[in-house]
């Protein structure tokens, strides 16, 4: 009974980590000063750049804390399995884009997390570029969102990892980087 409850009150730790992630990649800000296109892509790719700075964040903090944000990813990708089903993908055709979703989370990962490690703001913003806007490169929105990133990675390593998992989440001020020089 006491480890039901507890898996019980994680599980909603873990919502609420998730929640924070969607909720600040739906700034609107993001979608006009920053030219990221309003559509599923541009808004699943907003998703994956908030949620790799939380895992990147949470990573080597322990087995619990791995158990944690495991529970979070599995969030993230039900949503999205719920998420092509509400849209109207057959029942055959969603762990097929579940899992091109699955290459597309790891591979933007694997860039992102290299480049913020280096501290390379130049690299993060082709990789953003490449995956944000593919068909019409945004250099100057690019490089703002690059900033954005290395700034929420400083300010994620800033917060106790308590604090992480509680889901009070504190993310820079995105409005903040809509307008500087690059």
């Amino acid at each position: 009974m006491v480890f039901g409850l507890f898996r019980r009150r994680s599980r909603n730790a873990e919502h609420k980590v998730y929640c924070e992630i969607v909720a600040q990649a739906r700034q609107p800000v993001f979608y006009t000063d920053f030219l990221v296109p309003d559509t599923i892509d541009g808004r699943f790719d907003l998703i994956v750049l908030h949620a790799v700075l939380y895992f990147r964040r949470m990573r080597g903090e322990g087995a619990k804390v791995s158990e944690f944000t495991q529970g979070v990813f599995d969030l993230f990708f039900q949503d999205m399995d719920a998420s092509l089903r509400e849209m109207g993908v057959s029942d055959t055709r969603v762990p097929k884009k579940v899992k091109v979703m699955g290459e597309a989370f790891y591979g933007r990962a694997d860039v992102y997390i290299r480049a913020i490690d280096g501290n390379d703001a130049d690299e993060l913003a082709e990789a953003i570029g490449r995956n944000l806007f593919p068909d019409a490169p945004e250099q100057v929105a690019q490089k703002r969102l690059a900033l954005y990133m290395m700034s929420a990675a400083e300010k994620l390593s800033q917060q106790s990892t308590e604090h992480l998992i509680s889901g009070d989440l504190t993310w820079p001020e995105a409005e903040a980087f809509a307008t500087i020089a690059v």
